[in-house]
């Protein structure tokens, strides 16, 4: 049973009188809210303010946080008010909003995260092409897939359904091939892309760090091999963090519907909220660890860049990174 709602004739409804548990339950789920909101705001505007970000590789970070924005702004509080356990008894038009929502964006988000990983392979992999296969326009066309993909996905939500709990009897035909299909072109696809061109990028940085170290001085071999460990380590967590908090939650889905035994509905709810939670990791993975941000997120909190817009003022490149403590150009590799 979930801690804010009560049963009453084989029907659920939210509770008059909220237990401490559900007190406390609302508070942490709005708290994850406004850090995903929080986070991705920084990320969106350091790259749409500063003029020296404004490269291919940034542009998929700021479709990727505006992406986990719309996550925090949209489907928390849709996902607050219209949870699954109030959509198994009355499943109704905010509901299926509620199930676009969230499987369009979150799809949007993995999409992103998907482009990022293709950009990363052209830069590690094959950098002398890396201008001419990924620039603004390539970029930009990445961009427009992902989203048209996660909105068509959204719209077969809305009008095929998409079953999160357990059917009467029988899952209709249907709701199997929503729940099947939706995770291959959301999640697994995907996914199975991503393992494999991170999989290249760490084998193609192997052999490169191999070959630079047996053509320099110890010294500088060991620097060489710190930052192999650490790509490695930023690597690990990337594709940690995101199978972690994906693949129960998909895993369940496509299974559900299948066993006669389905997944108690806390289960579901807890796993649903794991996977939004990675859009509140997002900003943490791909934008705390770079030292651009780092600078950009000092001037913004600061309060540096609204007096800029009050006073009216266009700093240049210099000064924005005299105060930054940062060159902002470099691109975040």
């Amino acid at each position: 049973m979930h801690p804010c709602y009560e049963s009453e004739n084989a029907t659920y409804t939210f509770t008059n009188n909220p237990s401490i548990a559900c007190v406390i339950l609302y508070i942490f789920l709005g708290s994850l809210s406004v850090v995903t909101i929080f986070g991705n705001l920084l990320v969106t505007i350091a790259i749409i303010y500063f003029k020296q970000l404004h490269t291919p590789t940034n542009y998929l970070i700021l479709s990727l946080a505006v992406a986990d924005l719309l996550v925090g702004v949209l489907v928390f509080p849709f996902s607050m008010a219209f949870t699954v356990t109030l959509c198994l008894d009355h499943e109704d038009l905010f509901c299926k909003i509620r199930d676009s929502f969230d499987v369009s964006l979150c799809t949007s988000s993995i999409l992103n995260l998907c482009c990022i990983s293709i950009e990363r392979y052209y830069a590690v992999c094959q950098p002398l092409n890396y201008r001419s296969k990924i620039n603004t326009q390539v970029t930009m066309f990445m961009i427009l897939v992902s989203w048209g993909i996660s909105v068509l996905i959204g719209i077969c939500i809305i009008i095929a359904g998409f079953s999160q709990g357990m059917c009467e009897e029988v899952c209709s035909v249907d709701v199997v091939i929503a729940n099947t299909m939706g995770p291959v072109f959301s999640f697994y696809l995907p996914a199975i892309i991503m393992l494999c061109i991170y999989l290249k990028i760490f084998l193609v940085a192997q052999k490169q760090v191999s070959t630079i170290q047996n053509a320099i001085c110890t010294k500088s071999g060991a620097i060489i091999s710190k930052l192999e460990r650490k790509a490695t380590k930023t690597l690990s967590i990337v594709m940690g963090v995101f199978l972690l908090c994906l693949s129960p939650y998909f895993i369940c889905v496509v299974f559900q519907p299948l066993a006669h035994n389905p997944p108690p509905i806390p289960v579901i709810e807890t796993l649903n909220w794991l996977t939004l939670s990675n859009s509140m990791l997002n900003p943490l993975i791909y934008a705390f660890f770079y030292s651009w941000f780092r600078s950009a997120y000092r001037l913004i909190v600061s309060g540096t860049i609204l007096h800029w817009l009050l006073e009216g003022l266009d700093p240049t490149p210099a000064v924005i990174e005299r105060e930054a403590g940062y060159t902002l150009h470099r691109s975040p590799a």
